[in-house]
């Protein structure tokens, strides 16, 4: 790795992430010159800290420019910081993504727009006001039919995204969707109706270089629900689908991503295939310009121990090829919100972690704080990993260890 040894690196880390220090030990394992960027994150690894705020790029761009000095590489770190990323890594001539193709990554109506444009396969949609009347909702929804989907531009994690199987359903969903986006500031971002699109769902996460998607990862989500909320709860690699159908689907996820834009960097892409008709259809969901969202990255290890952010650290330092394969079967699974309240404890962990083939917990709310499920909460009770050969055994593992945890939520 001598090639990449003592490059320098800006993280762009927002103030609330999970990912901060995966990254930063990543670049300190590479022994990469890193420099972080915050809107209020507290030094990490004993590393400065320049302001940055990701609301006013240009202001935050000048400031880093004029601070930092040059720099090999600009790595957001959080979807928050994608634009600024893209910003400043025009503005240092660095190989980079458009301001416009991550900031269309981040909006549900702009993907969907882009992708009817290029003949993306994905699911039939209205995109209404947030203000548009009953009619017009109820009138969009039996115009796509029955179920459908209702779900917010811009916000992730499911968050927001319901489904509704008739006109009342149509109308409390935006409803509830109405109060999110009021209570977050953004009472005038429109809504999304879209087709219910049934099957199988997949998660495809990758690296780009020069458009052309080499991948490192594809989950199984065997517990995906249909509705009316869509916590993701486990994701399991490798997939047990068939290697022609994942070859298409991965194709699909780099067409997916040439038609936003986007050139660089690691994308998270998330689709269904359906069989209900006798025949396969695959539809794109969403599309991300990160990697695959919270701690899970932490249940994957490349060869040598390789970390998922090594891989998109060498990736921004021009570092490409195939990347290296994960041995054997991995997965993680998100701990669910399961009602409101106050978080008072989470009991059995012990044994949960004694469960064959789990490799580790992390509980990342802390105690005392309040929560609330899907379809208003944002944010998981934690992450459980396991590794086994075979994914048939990691996936009994997780299933056990969640079993032996006792959430109380007062």
């Amino acid at each position: 790795m001598t090639d990449i040894m003592g490059k320098r690196v800006l993280l762009l880390v927002p103030a609330i992430t999970y990912r901060a220090t995966d990254f930063v030990g990543a670049a300190q394992r590479l022994r990469l010159d890193v420099v972080i960027g915050s809107d209020g994150a507290l030094p990490l690894g004993g590393q400065p800290v320049v302001r940055v705020d990701p609301d006013d790029p240009g202001a935050s761009a000048q400031r880093l420019m004029s601070t930092i000095g040059p720099v090999d590489a600009v790595v957001g770190v959080d979807s928050q910081m994608l634009p600024l990323a893209a910003r400043l890594a025009t503005e240092l001539g660095l190989a980079h993504n458009s301001v416009a193709s991550v900031e269309a990554a981040a909006d549900k109506s702009l993907q969907r727009q882009a992708w009817a444009r290029h003949g993306i396969s994905q699911p039939a949609f209205r995109l209404l006001a947030a203000n548009a009347d009953d009619e017009t909702f109820v009138g969009s929804a039996r115009a796509l039919g029955f179920p459908c989907m209702v779900k917010p531009v811009s916000l992730s994690a499911s968050r927001g995204v319901i489904r509704a199987d008739d006109d009342a359903k149509v109308l409390a969903a935006a409803q509830v969707i109405r109060e999110i986006l009021a209570e977050i500031g953004r009472s005038d971002e429109p809504i999304l109706i879209e087709e219910f699109v049934p099957g199988w769902e997949l998660s495809i996460d990758g690296l780009l270089t020069d458009g052309a998607l080499s991948v490192t990862a594809i989950f199984d989500k065997p517990d995906m629900p249909d509705g009316p909320t869509f916590e993701e709860t486990m994701l399991v690699t490798p997939s047990r689908l068939a290697a022609p159908t994942l070859a298409r689907a991965c194709r699909l996820a780099e067409r997916a991503a040439t038609a936003l834009g986007l050139q660089y960097g690691p994308i998270h892409a998330e689709l269904r295939i359906d069989m209900s008709a006798g025949e396969e259809r695959m539809a794109m969901l969403e599309l991300a310009a990160r990697s695959i969202g919270g701690l899970c990255s932490r249940a994957l290890r490349f060869a040598e121990g390789v970390s998922l952010e090594t891989l998109i650290l060498e990736n921004s330092l021009g570092r490409s090829g195939s990347s290296p394969g994960i041995s054997g079967a991995a997965g993680v699974l998100m701990l669910p919100v399961e009602r409101a309240g106050i978080l008072q404890r989470i009991d059995g962990q012990a044994d949960a972690l004694a469960v064959p083939g789990i490799t580790g917990l992390s509980i990342t709310i802390p105690l005392g704080q309040a929560v609330r499920p899907l379809p208003w909460g944002d944010r998981y009770l934690g992450f459980l990993f396991a590794a086994g050969r075979e994914i048939d055994d990691v996936e009994a593992a997780l299933r056990d260890a969640y079993r032996k945890l006792r959430t109380v939520i007062a």
